[in-house]
């Protein structure tokens, strides 16, 4: 398998932009496009554990569209083959110094990539 093809990366690269640009300004439509449409779908949150598609598009559509601003640290797209990817970063919440971590699975369909599997956490801050 060949890992980390260039213009595979370049393509996962797009899609995961795509996903943060729509994140951060509340794209409700962008971001349901962007999760495959299926029941083996999974997003687990902060706060949330969403089992299908149908249970994140009903997440998304409740999210307050307030405080989406981030920055992105460290992240890491790793592509394996043509099909498959995933893709990791950190991330601050503008005004916060509280750490967040995120990690998608990325599979290519007929539509385009699609986000398979998403996990969303924050490190505890020491007290």
């Amino acid at each position: 398998m060949d890992i980390n093809i260039p213009d595979v990366v370049a393509e996962v690269t797009a899609a995961f932009e795509r996903y943060e640009k729509a994140l951060i300004s509340n794209d409700v439509a962008v971001l349901d496009e962007l999760f495959w449409r299926s029941p083996h779908t999974l997003r687990f949150g902060v706060t949330e554990n969403l089992y299908g598609y149908d249970a994140i598009a009903t997440f998304r559509s409740q999210r307050s569209p307030m405080n989406l601003e981030r920055s992105l640290i460290n992240t890491t797209i790793t592509t394996y083959g043509r099909d498959f990817a995933t893709a990791n970063t950190e991330f601050q919440r503008l005004g916060s110094n509280r750490t967040g971590r995120q990690s998608q699975t990325w599979m290519r369909t007929p539509e385009g990539w699609r986000i398979v599997s998403a996990h969303v956490s924050l490190l505890v801050t020491p007290d």
